[in-house]
């Protein structure tokens, strides 16, 4: 008799858990931008970068022009690219496709959101407003979670 009890307890716990998971989640039209994290910065950083996937589940591609947040004076779409045999951060030009049917992926080492001239150190724990405007979506404000320094990006399917 008190395996049912503590079952139905676990079941209650993950049903809340999961209620948790989809909230950080957000949909706009056929786009859906799953897990917008940020690493956390330290004191005197001037600099960070929002992370997050972006699927297209509808039959025309779109396109994330650019972003802005309230934490950062000025934000840039920026990727990493290799410059002989040194890697460096160019400003994305165009913006980032996100295909029909298909996935943008931004993650450390490749496409982001860079925040400069941050007002204030990004903490672990925080969150904050970042808006995102695509070319035929319009604006999409997302929350974005502050994680622990050196957080990676999200495995493909891999809700947070």
């Amino acid at each position: 008799m008190i395996r049912i009890p503590r079952a139905l307890a676990l079941l209650a716990l993950l049903s809340i858990v999961g209620t948790g998971v989809a909230a950080h989640d957000h949909q706009a039209g056929s786009l859906r931008i799953g897990h917008p994290f940020a690493r956390a910065t330290a004191p005197a950083a001037r600099a960070g970068a929002a992370y997050m996937t972006i699927d297209n589940a509808g039959p025309a591609g779109d396109r994330l022009l650019s972003a802005r947040s309230p934490v950062a004076g000025r934000i840039e779409l920026h990727t990493i690219v290799k410059d002989g045999d040194v890697m460096r951060m160019r400003e994305v030009e165009g913006g980032i496709e996100v295909p029909a049917g298909g996935r943008a992926t931004l993650q450390p080492g490749g496409f982001h959101v860079m925040l400069m001239d941050l007002k204030a150190p990004l903490k672990e724990g925080d969150r904050f407003q970042l808006k995102l405007t695509f070319e035929k979506a319009g604006i999409v404000e997302v929350e974005v979670a502050i994680e622990k320094p050196g957080a990676g990006a999200p495995m493909p399917g891999h809700k947070h």
